[in-house]
């Protein structure tokens, strides 16, 4: 079976005992632990998280490497500093708060090689300081290969932190590359149009971690210039009709500035599969 990396990034933001648990999960709680870890460090972090890497650093996860950059540079920078760092052959995205499930890189890695993907997801559920794992909302994507195509121009297809994906095919496109809070949508529109075979696995894997201000931070100009990016780039691969274009940008912008509570309805009617 192909080695498998885990990228996870950190930055002085995160809380220790979330680092903690999402660390244990995505490493050496799991039934098939993967062949290395890599720690991509965004800027200098606290005290108390630098102690955790250090620990990475003795081995406490398993065999594992921390990449440094010196100063904050953002997820897409941070990424693609791993991303070009790994070894494995495959790479299992893992965020420094989240759980996962300890069947997750089994699972995940055994539908990879049985069904030739190049791009793997799956379902995660949510919970919260306030939830226990296994009783928050659901978050599925599409399953099928054409699905995901067809669900692209939409929205991204894929959950970032439950996707595995063949490394070599990622940097063929270009790796990360930045647009805020999109740098993983745009990768798998460059992966999808390069011919990259894809799925998602309808099994619960991955925990998601969501807090008060999830929605809030999904609003604002910045983003929906982010948004206008996508589109363009969609409609000049040909994946969408200019109006098509027209309406996307129109819907998302209406996303983006309307009140937290409207934008949260809209996502779970709108943006989820039922």
């Amino acid at each position: 079976m192909a080695k498998v990396t885990v990228l996870m990034p950190v930055w002085r933001g995160e809380r220790p005992e979330r680092f903690r648990l999402a660390l244990r999960s995505a490493t050496v709680e799991q039934t098939r632990p993967p062949d290395e870890l890599i720690v991509a460090v965004d800027g200098e972090l606290i005290p108390e998280l630098q102690d955790i890497v250090d620990k990475v650093e003795r081995g406490a996860y398993g065999p594992a490497r921390v990449i440094r950059s010196p100063r904050h540079q953002g997820a897409a920078k941070t990424l693609q500093m791993g991303l070009l760092a790994a070894k494995g052959e495959i790479v299992a995205r893992a965020d420094s708060d989240d759980h996962y499930r300890p069947q997750r890189l089994a699972k995940q890695l055994e539908i990879m090689a049985r069904e030739d993907l190049d791009l793997l997801g799956c379902t995660m559920q949510e919970f919260s300081d306030e939830s226990n794992l296994g009783q928050g909302i659901l978050r599925r994507r599409p399953l099928g290969h054409q699905d995901i195509l067809d669900y692209l121009p939409k929205h991204t297809p894929f959950h970032h932190p439950t996707v595995v994906f063949r490394r070599e095919v990622a940097l063929a496109v270009g790796g990360y590359q930045e647009l805020d809070r999109m740098e993983d949508y745009w990768l798998w529109q460059r992966m999808l149009a390069s011919g990259a075979k894809s799925a998602n696995v309808s099994e619960i894997l991955v925990d998601y971690r969501v807090d008060a201000d999830l929605f809030e931070r999904r609003g604002g100009l910045k983003l929906f210039k982010s948004d206008y990016f996508m589109q363009k780039v969609l409609l000049n691969d040909g994946m969408i009709t200019r109006p098509r274009f027209v309406r996307n940008l129109i819907l998302r912008g209406g996303y983006r500035i309307c009140p937290v509570s409207i934008r949260r309805l809209g996502y779970r009617l709108f943006v989820e599969e039922s």
